[in-house]
């Protein structure tokens, strides 16, 4: 899982400021579309939860994590808020906030 977990925070560590990703997305830039489920578990197991911003990543609808591992879904949606997200109702638009990396 170690490598797994790596590739995972790489892929997190390049979500820029003021933009969201989802589980799926991050799995899908991992390498598997199907460690969505495995991103969760990497990022509550986040061990540099300031150099690997996790809070960045939300559900596939948009949603802050209501359990999020560094002071729980307000701490998330306080993070997001200060990097310009706006945060309706715990959830993100993510029409406007998700990530599009160039994948040249």
């Amino acid at each position: 899982m170690g490598d797994t977990f790596e590739k995972i925070y790489d892929v997190v560590r390049e979500i820029p400021v003021g933009r969201v990703a989802t589980y799926g997305q991050v799995a899908l830039l991992a390498g598997n579309p199907r460690w969505a489920r495995v991103v969760g578990y990497a990022l509550h197991v986040n061990p540099d939860p300031d150099g690997i911003p996790c809070y960045r990543v939300v559900n596939r609808s948009g949603r802050v994590s209501p359990a999020f591992a560094f002071g729980g879904e307000n701490r998330q949606i306080a993070l997001l808020e200060a990097e310009g997200v706006l945060v309706t109702d715990a959830y993100v638009d993510l029409k406007k906030y998700q990530w599009q990396p160039d994948l040249r």
